[in-house]
């Protein structure tokens, strides 16, 4: 995770509790905390995000609400859990930084266990080449195609 004041890695996080329904998180490297900490100015102008908007039309992010399962994402934030699959479609722009920032990715692509069957292994390398060759065809990348073509049935050979 990045710190929210420079491009360092942030190795402190600070949660403030500005109201029942508002939560502030930080998150901040060493020195940018040191400073957070220290400087009073700092501590009362907290950097401008999306929950802080005063855009009175707008309802703050952690006011907005799913219009199926009707969690808050404050209460995402507070909890760590969202009411329903819809949720992920509603707090889309603000779940992909966080997952982004947690995980590295916004894509879960999963492990193959070490002792995966034989048949089992060669009928995923078979779709990833034939994904691949179609890939290829479609760029127009017919040197590349045609050597996966090969190894396809190199594979479905053996």
């Amino acid at each position: 995770m990045k710190c929210q004041k420079c491009p360092k890695a942030a190795t402190l996080h600070i949660t403030e509790v500005v109201s029942e329904d508002q939560v502030e998180e930080l998150h901040l490297c060493e020195e940018c905390a040191q400073k957070y900490l220290h400087e009073p100015q700092a501590k009362a102008k907290p950097p401008a995000s999306p929950a802080t908007a005063e855009d009175p039309d707008e309802p703050t992010l952690l006011n907005r609400e799913c219009e199926v399962c009707c969690i808050k994402f404050a209460d995402f934030r507070n909890t760590g859990r969202l009411g329903c699959p819809h949720d992920y479609q509603q707090f889309r722009e603000d779940l992909l930084p966080l997952l982004e920032n947690i995980h590295g990715e916004t894509r879960h692509c999963g492990k193959t266990p070490r002792r995966l069957p034989h048949s089992k292994q060669k009928q995923a390398e078979l779709l990833q080449l034939r994904k691949a060759l179609l890939q290829a065809v479609h760029r127009e990348a017919y040197e590349d195609a045609a050597r996966l073509r090969d190894r396809i049935r190199q594979v479905e050979g053996a």
